[in-house]
């Protein structure tokens, strides 16, 4: 952990609300004026999409997993940036509208599911922001969580997760129903044993929790809207970050106190409740750099 050189990890798949609470601190910063040192979770797996679906055909292996991710070189990087405000990153091309934007500012031809070279980190940055599977994994090898000085989980009930994988493969990639089950199966092992861990060494949890019907998820026809859910928000010490729940409690329409450090939103109140409650922490964080 570092003063000088904090390191902020969002740790949640994808569809987990993890892009509602990037855009929170994306707000923050711009209002702020911090400039970060964004790091995608996808750029540490071990293989591009090609070599993956090889090692998938081969053995059993998920993205979830130590075997297709490079948690030393996670580690590494929170450590050195920790230590002097500098570290290494790369991107995974998702699209060809980022292979476009890379090849133009690296002059190279990097084609969608694979990786662009390691490069330095930018001068001048005030802090790195992670987002992606792992940023709070620990394993024999690795211990990625000791680096972190603000760690973020964001995670809907089990079904809900399953019910948004199910439609966003459906629809986006084209998957059958088989092929998607069969993808949930495989990587329940290391959800158990390297996913849900991460949860209980986060600072704050958000948890969103439909208040309709998903008992059966492999059959729901459609995603829960924000307005159908709430979101419980547990602070692991509330006392570390001075949280003023009277102050979040008046601020939040409809919110409650569940239990003396969790409190409890309306879904559609998310992104605002993100933004109240982190603010004031990364705004102390920066202070004390001294």
């Amino acid at each position: 952990m570092s003063k000088k050189h904090p390191v902020v990890a969002v740790t949640g798949s994808s569809g987990a609300g993890t892009t509602t609470v990037k855009r929170a601190f994306e707000h923050i910063f711009y209002r702020d004026g911090f400039k970060p040192a964004v790091i995608e979770g996808d750029s540490f797996h071990r293989y591009n999409r090609a070599e993956m679906k090889v090692k998938m055909s081969e053995e059993h292996l998920s993205h979830f997993g130590p075997e297709a991710n490079v948690f030393d070189k996670l580690e590494e990087l929170f450590k050195t940036y920790g230590d002097t405000g500098r570290g290494q990153k790369r991107y995974y091309i998702h699209s060809g509208e980022e292979a476009d934007f890379h090849n133009k500012r690296l002059g190279l031809s990097v084609n969608p599911g694979e990786f662009t070279p390691w490069e330095d980190i930018e001068d001048g940055t005030d802090l790195l922001f992670y987002e992606g599977l792992h940023g709070l994994v620990v394993t024999d090898q690795s211990n990625v969580a000791q680096h972190v000085d603000l760690g973020i989980g964001v995670v809907p009930v089990v079904n809900l997760e399953w019910i948004q994988k199910i439609f966003r493969d459906n629809l986006e990639r084209g998957y059958s129903a088989e092929v998607i089950v069969d993808t949930i199966l495989r990587r329940m092992p290391d959800y158990i044993n390297h996913i849900a861990p991460q949860f209980s060494r986060t600072d704050i949890n958000f948890q969103r929790v439909p208040t309709v019907d998903t008992s059966h998820p492999f059959i729901a026809r459609d995603i829960p809207t924000p307005d159908e859910s709430f979101v419980i928000i547990r602070f692991a010490d509330p006392k570390k970050f001075d949280i003023d729940f009277p102050y979040l409690l008046s601020m939040i329409e409809q919110s409650f106190m569940s239990r003396r450090n969790t409190i409890v939103v309306p879904g559609g109140k998310m992104g605002f409740a993100m933004e109240i409650i982190l603010q004031p922490i990364i705004e102390k964080m920066m202070d004390e750099r001294g």
